[in-house]
């Protein structure tokens, strides 16, 4: 069997060449590896997502005790002495000795020759005082320079430091109890059975974050529909669309589903759901997460959302969940960050996006309400979506958010008072 650390570098190979979700990648691991301890997981947890998210600190780190550019190293050695490094930086519970001796036993697995090489790397970085070469943004949050740059002149330096802090470490477990099929002390008691402790959003209705979860696929009471998983910020979104029992509601870009389900909830299963994706493998996971929650109004199937349909009927509520960036969510995905190497590489959603908005829109009934919204941290993808649409729609106007002063809101850790990702939301009422 292999070793946990073993494990990690594999998964972190595997993420570096594939592009792989980390998140995806990770529960498929150890799902396979069902023999591993909880104390064994965590730790592989810990040091797979840490050195994703550390990576342009790590690699700064190791920079100075190379000859040649970190590229040139091979990705095997690259991995093990990241791996190495962010044990001695940012893990109190491996000794330096430990982390040393174990990283030059990887190197034994298939490149030997390496191992004094990774050695005199790490100990000459403990003998220097394990000095951090924090002289900017991007290497104290170990965040791309261009992106640091981009948030502040967005976003002012208060809220962009916080939005840097918050894409270090571990978000919680957020989930949705499905109370329209479930009481909550039936969901609780559930929950208890596998240790599990739901503590409840003090704002939002239903919204609970369990501690110590790991993977909550694996809980009875996720088995048998009692909750799903969903972060708090989409649960607002899903909330603004201000969805009632008997209406038509359509979730234009729905897949995997999360918002699908808790309108459906909102809705108390009394009405009808049209949930849509562009591909019929991802349409299925929505049919199948209703199944599981047993809600009845969700109908799923696939559809281009640029393209209008004049067979999907018009609806109450139009929720456009658009395609975007993921800057939002890279506390829980923190590879995102390194998809992009400037600005521009951004510049293709908003077109999408915009034309996702302009057809959803033509299926809102008068007096109807249509909420745009990303997961993502960035003005062109956001507020001037939301904008541009209000100047060439005039038979839309903007709809005060319940939960915000505005039309719109962009949530950020420094502007969220219920926690959650970083996110998005503009809600419109067709007047004409």
């Amino acid at each position: 069997m292999q070793t946990p650390r073993e494990i990690c570098l594999g998964l972190l190979l595997k993420v570096e060449k594939n592009s792989s979700f980390s998140s995806i990648a990770l529960d498929n691991t150890l799902s396979r590896n069902s023999g591993l301890s909880d104390v064994d997981r965590r730790f592989i947890s810990a040091l797979y997502y840490g050195v994703i998210e550390r990576r342009i600190t790590l690699d700064a780190v190791i920079g100075k005790y190379l000859k040649r550019p970190i590229e040139k190293l091979s990705p095997e050695i690259r991995e093990i002495l990241r791996m190495g490094i962010y044990q001695l930086l940012y893990m109190d519970s491996v000794p330096d000795s430990a982390a040393v001796d174990e990283s030059v036993k990887l190197t034994k697995l298939g490149n030997q020759s390496a191992s004094g090489f990774v050695n005199a790397v790490l100990r000459s970085f403990i003998r220097d005082g394990k000095k951090l070469p924090f002289d900017s943004l991007s290497l104290e949050y170990s965040c791309p320079e261009w992106l640091a740059d981009m948030w502040l002149r967005d976003y002012g330096e208060e809220i962009a430091l916080s939005i840097l802090k918050a894409s270090l470490g571990r978000p919680p477990t957020t989930v949705r109890f499905n109370t329209c099929k479930f009481d909550t002390k039936d969901i609780l008691a559930e929950l208890a059975k596998d240790n599990i402790e739901a503590v409840p959003n003090e704002v939002i209705p239903d919204c609970y974050d369990l501690k110590n979860c790991g993977s909550a696929e694996r809980l009875s009471a996720y088995k048998k529909g009692m909750f799903h998983v969903q972060d708090a910020s989409c649960q607002i979104c899903a909330s603004e669309l201000g969805a009632k029992e008997g209406e038509t509601v359509l979730d234009v870009c729905s897949a995997p589903g999360g918002k699908a389900f808790t309108i459906a909830e909102i809705m108390n299963d009394v009405g009808n759901v049209f949930a849509f994706d562009l591909h019929a493998n991802r349409a299925k996971l929505i049919t199948e997460g209703a199944k599981r929650l047993n809600l009845s109004i969700i109908s799923a199937s696939t559809n281009n959302a640029k393209i209008f349909n004049s067979e999907i009927p018009m609806a109450d509520r139009v929720l456009c969940d658009v395609p975007c960036s993921g800057l939002g969510v890279i506390g829980r995905k923190p590879e995102i960050k390194y998809n992009y190497s400037c600005e521009d590489d951004l510049g293709q959603f908003p077109i999408v996006q915009y034309e996702i908005l302009k057809t959803s829109a033509r299926y809102v009934k008068p007096g109807g309400t249509l909420v745009y919204s990303t997961c993502t941290l960035n003005r062109n993808e956001n507020d001037n979506i939301a904008e541009r649409f209000l100047k060439e729609n005039p038979d839309f106007e903007g709809s005060k958010l319940s939960h915000f002063d505005d039309y719109k809101a962009t949530v950020t850790p420094a502007t969220c008072t219920y926690g959650g990702d970083g996110f998005f939301m503009a809600k419109f009422l067709r007047i004409g």
